[in-house]
């Protein structure tokens, strides 16, 4: 069996880096400008971005039971269609493929070829050039191997970490330029507390987005029942708390008015704490972690249609299943990643792209936090090296969290959230097709 192949090696600390390497990517940076946006006031900001890491915490506590449990390659997939049946879990893929990981690689690149411009001081008629080549240089370095792609994403996982600790430990001794005040927990403007509350979440649930490859190395971990709970809960606890710390940083730095909807409220924010040259590099640092983060993805990215193709579920497997000869590298997938991540950057916005893949990733989330509950009663003799702790309201919280993120996004956001359910929905007719065809 495939569990028996996996070598526990990882340790505490290395499921702890893991979470942090996983969570952390360039939503920190620029997510703020859509919080804001939405809350209007800096206290509804900082509790969504509380509410946020508390509900991150508790999917990424309840998602791990199954990663334990079904500790197989294609992590949420497998969990799915070992629950479900192969359908659910092929949509999942498919959704993967032509949504979350392109739309993804669409959002980063954009915002790259955005903090290059504003570093640069060039014409925003550079953006979408820019943006694309951003993309497809990361894509070209995946082609050249794993270990190339590997090695860029060990470089930027030590540089991401560089600006966040600067902006924080330098700007929380800084006077402050506008004040903050977390209590009473209020919307400003003229938003309505429920409305600006699931936005400004919304917004929050990018940059904590990873959680769900959280628990894929519990099958290699040298004590998964202990080490997993605590990684995951000291992981997600300590981003959290940085984040909290950055966005008050950013909230007693900035005018309010200067947050709301700017991509750059964050280099203007290391301007204004360093100094011109000092933010220009503390800039250049959150361009290399916004370059890691694309090369993350990618590299997953690439493998998600490659998979699929193994086991024949998708059209043009046979192409799809193609290594390069040298680099030995999924080549078609990866072009064909690439290929809607460039129609994506050519439609869609930082945010909305975002917004899009958080909201289908969260339609199928829930199904997994259902997944504990159905397999505990279906399958209560499977072997569970771990279970969530204060089992059932740890699962319980992850879903009406979820729901409410689901809910208010079809009510506040309705063709967006239509679009990311059409395009999943697709998947239906085409695993259909296709099984008929290799019958």
């Amino acid at each position: 069996m495939e569990e028996n192949r996996l070598k526990r090696e990882i340790s505490l600390f290395g499921a702890f880096s893991t979470v942090m390497g996983t969570v952390i990517g360039a939503g920190v940076f620029f997510k703020t400008a859509s919080v804001v946006s939405f809350a209007q006031s800096s206290s509804l900001t900082i509790f969504a971005w509380i509410l946020g890491g508390f509900l991150t915490l508790c999917a990424g506590l309840t998602s791990a039971e199954l990663a334990t449990a079904i500790p197989k390659t294609g992590g949420a997939v497998k969990y799915i269609e070992y629950t479900y049946g192969k359908l659910p879990g092929f949509l999942l893929g498919w959704a993967q493929s032509v949504i979350y990981f392109p739309a993804n690689i669409a959002a980063l690149s954009i915002i790259f070829s955005t903090q290059f411009l504003h570093l640069f001081h060039l014409s925003d008629s550079f953006l979408l050039p820019i943006a694309v080549v951003t993309g497809l240089s990361v894509t070209v370095v995946n082609l050249l191997g794993t270990r190339l792609a590997s090695r860029l994403q060990s470089f930027t996982l030590i540089i991401k970490m560089i600006p966040i600790a600067l902006i924080v430990i330098v700007g929380l001794f800084m006077p402050a330029v506008s004040e903050v005040s977390l209590f009473p927990v209020r919307a400003g403007g003229n938003s309505g507390f429920i409305q600006a509350l699931s936005g400004s979440l919304l917004a929050t649930m990018f940059a904590y987005d990873g959680w769900l490859g959280v628990g894929a190395v519990a099958g290699e971990m040298k004590r998964p029942e202990k080490d997993l709970p605590k990684a995951i809960f000291l992981g997600l606890s300590f981003i959290t708390v940085v984040y909290v710390l950055i966005n008050f940083v950013f909230l007693k730095t900035l005018p309010i008015e200067q947050i709301s909807g700017n991509l750059n409220a964050a280099s203007e924010a290391a301007g204004q704490i360093f100094g011109s040259v000092g933010g220009k590099i503390v800039t250049i640092g959150i361009l290399i972690s916004v370059y890691g983060a694309l090369n993350g993805y990618t590299m997953t990215g690439i493998r998600v249609p490659y998979a699929l193709a193994l086991e024949g579920m998708i059209p043009f497997s046979k192409q799809f299943q193609k290594l390069s000869n040298r680099f030995v590298v999924p080549y078609v997938a990866g072009l064909f990643q690439f290929c809607i991540a460039a129609i994506m950057m050519s439609l869609g916005t930082f945010d909305l792209l975002t917004d899009m893949l958080v909201f289908v990733m969260w339609l199928f989330s829930i199904l997994i936090f259902a997944a504990v509950f159905i397999l505990r009663k279906k399958e209560p003799e499977l072997l569970r090296p771990y279970k969530v702790p204060f089992y059932p309201v740890v699962p319980i919280i992850a879903i009406i969290g979820g729901l409410f993120i689901l809910i208010t996004t079809l009510l506040t956001q309705t063709i967006l959230a239509s679009i990311g359910i059409g395009i999943t929905l697709l998947g239906v007719p085409v695993y259909y097709i296709n099984k008929k065809h290799k019958e």
